[in-house]
């Protein structure tokens, strides 16, 4: 991280290297926050930073924090003004990351949500892809299984849940693969260390439903919602099995960091012919034509940076 970078912390606007917490945060200790990722796209031919799902993520993050008994100080409007002023601030001119960031910050020992100060953090940074895997992803079912709802809230961004996502991640690389996918605590298909999933099957996508403990991403929403309007493709949430992954003629990811990323094999079965399909291929194209500000149909999910400064909407 740049520390030169200019990021929101503590209720101003400071840079990196000066926004300090201290080594007993009761946040680093015990994983008591939440956070979001929102991706920025920039638009050369506008010239302009395109925040997408802005309002979408800080409602998430709003719904995280009431789970761990915390009190976001800014409406979801405020949120988006103080992002932007963020992100101008620091004159990005490519895409990037921004990271919000609820905590517990009380310097105290004590394992606890209630009686507990909470502080909010916004960092944004320059950002490309988080896999560079153009050739596809070689993924591998996880001996961790995705926590379930009732031993942390499966449901929220919280930090300290965040533990399952590494331990499945770390397996998945130190054995040679580049992506990790769980299973719901029953047994069917859950999500990636930090994406969801999709499978293809004669025409019709289908994706793991609530029930199965997933985040419920606002990218996957987004591509769920793209493939019905534009290209006519039914999509059906319901619960996967572990066996349908390798007879899918397709199998790809989704995520704020992630895009869309389309998966090669797994477990070492080769997904269709080992290319990109034809689904994931039209809706990867479609939705970097979305959050670049090409489509206007879908100008509503775009914040922009710049032009904001007088307008929050394009």
């Amino acid at each position: 991280m740049d520390a030169g970078l200019t990021v929101y912390a503590k209720g101003r606007f400071s840079r990196y290297d000066e926004a300090k917490i201290g080594l007993m945060t009761h946040a680093l200790h015990y994983g008591t926050g939440c956070f979001e990722g929102v991706r920025g796209f920039w638009s050369a031919r506008d010239e302009e930073l395109y925040l997408f799902q802005l309002e979408e993520h800080y409602e998430r993050l709003h719904a995280s924090a009431k789970i761990l008994m915390m009190k976001v100080p800014h409406t979801v409007a405020e949120l988006v003004e103080i992002t932007t002023e963020l992100c101008a601030r620091n004159n990005f001119r490519g895409d990037v990351y921004v990271r919000p960031l609820m905590y517990k910050s009380n310097e105290e020992i004590g394992v606890r949500l209630h009686d507990v100060h909470d502080e909010l953090a916004i960092m944004a940074m320059p950002f490309d892809r988080y896999f560079d895997a153009t050739a596809g992803l070689n993924c591998t079912v996880s001996g961790w299984r995705r926590i379930d709802d009732t031993t942390a809230p499966a449901r929220a961004k919280v930090t300290g849940v965040y533990i399952n996502s590494a331990l499945a991640k770390s397996e998945a690389v130190l054995d040679g693969y580049d992506e990790a996918i769980l299973l719901s605590a029953d047994g069917h298909v859950s999500e990636g260390s930090a994406e969801n999933i999709f499978i293809v099957k004669k025409g019709v996508i289908y994706t793991p439903d609530a029930s199965q403990n997933i985040l419920e991403g606002c990218t996957r929403k987004t591509l769920m919602t793209l493939a019905v309007e534009q290209f006519g493709i039914p999509v059906v949430e319901r619960a996967i099995d572990r066996s349908e992954l390798f007879t899918a003629e397709e199998v790809f990811i989704s995520g704020s960091a992630a895009g869309l990323q389309f998966v090669r094999a797994i477990d070492h079965r080769v997904v269709g012919d080992g290319t990109q399909g034809p689904v994931a291929t039209k809706l990867a194209a479609f939705y970097d034509r979305v959050v670049r500000g090409m489509e206007p149909a879908y100008h509503r999910w775009l914040t922009r940076t710049y032009a904001s400064r007088k307008t929050a909407t394009v």
